[in-house]
């Protein structure tokens, strides 16, 4: 419940941001603002998630959103990674948390712009990017916007029923998901890793796995932890979790294919691994 909780009303305003993108913006708006450059338009695009206050979850149906619109795959991908992460509310917490001790918020921050821009850069060299998401979703980034009938206001309801429909259950299982595995997995033994350089970096990559917390609130959740653990260890918690995780991949499996979840859990799991050693090192 408390999953729920936390996530439900992110989710919805991420399915209303969404509709405002889809229904209400001028067509092309998105086109002529951003950069014509791949790589700066990849850029510009992770940096959108400071105008927007809302975690992981709430980010899934806005990437959508920009799909339909006409972003790229990639170029979606790197905000739905970026957004969690450089959020105005994630950035604040984490500073009211850790401050600068340990590298800790610096290292959140740049490891999440390296991380997105670097599933950006992989996945716009993919020569099909359509296989890439689900059949169903792409179907619906193929249709044509003349074929959309009604009012705005009748689309905008009609949207979100559809959005709901699709997200909703996903989130419910995910929850269910990460609490049950939570229950299983005592903390005791994550605690017992926390001094090593590696395992504690493992630890809680898995341990932010499993929890699924809010990107918003995560610092607070895991600043007990920071006496025991070692910064970098904190860090994997605070990349790793934001971007990916039980909950995450429940509604990934809304728009992303299984490969394709499986290539973007590979590579969040290995950059983020990397982040935190080099952390653990610098520290």
């Amino acid at each position: 419940m408390s999953v729920l909780i936390e996530s439900l009303p992110f989710v919805v305003l991420g399915i209303v941001i969404s509709i405002a993108v889809r229904v209400w913006l001028p067509d092309g708006v998105f086109i002529r603002v951003l950069p014509r450059s791949p790589w700066l338009r990849r850029i510009v695009i992770s940096f959108v998630g400071m105008l927007l206050p809302v975690c992981e979850c709430g980010n899934v149906p806005l990437a959508r959103g920009l799909m339909v619109r006409g972003l790229t795959v990639a170029e979606s991908m790197t905000f739905l990674f970026a957004a969690p992460i450089l959020n105005p509310i994630t950035v604040i917490t984490t500073a009211q948390a850790f401050g600068w001790s340990g590298g800790i918020l610096v290292a959140r921050i740049a490891g999440g712009f390296f991380i997105a821009n670097l599933l950006g850069w992989l996945f716009s060299r993919h020569p099909n990017p359509e296989s890439l998401l689900t059949q169903r979703f792409a179907a619906e980034c193929r249709l044509p916007a003349h074929e959309e009938h009604g009012t705005r206001w009748t689309r905008s309801v009609q949207l979100f029923s559809t959005e709901a429909a699709n997200l909703l259950p996903a989130l419910f299982v995910g929850s269910v998901a990460a609490a049950g595995v939570q229950t299983l997995v005592p903390r005791s033994i994550l605690v017992a890793l926390g001094t090593d350089p590696i395992w504690s970096v493992v630890a809680m990559i898995g341990l932010s796995f499993i929890i699924s917390v809010c990107s918003t609130v995560d610092a607070f959740f895991i600043l007990p932890f920071a006496t025991t653990f070692l910064p970098g260890s904190i860090t994997a918690f605070l990349v790793f979790g934001a971007m990916i995780d039980i909950r995450m991949i429940a509604l990934l499996r809304t728009t992303f294919s299984t490969r394709t979840i499986i290539q973007l859990f590979a590579v969040i799991l290995l950059a983020t691994a990397a982040l935190s050693w080099l952390v653990n090192l610098v520290a």
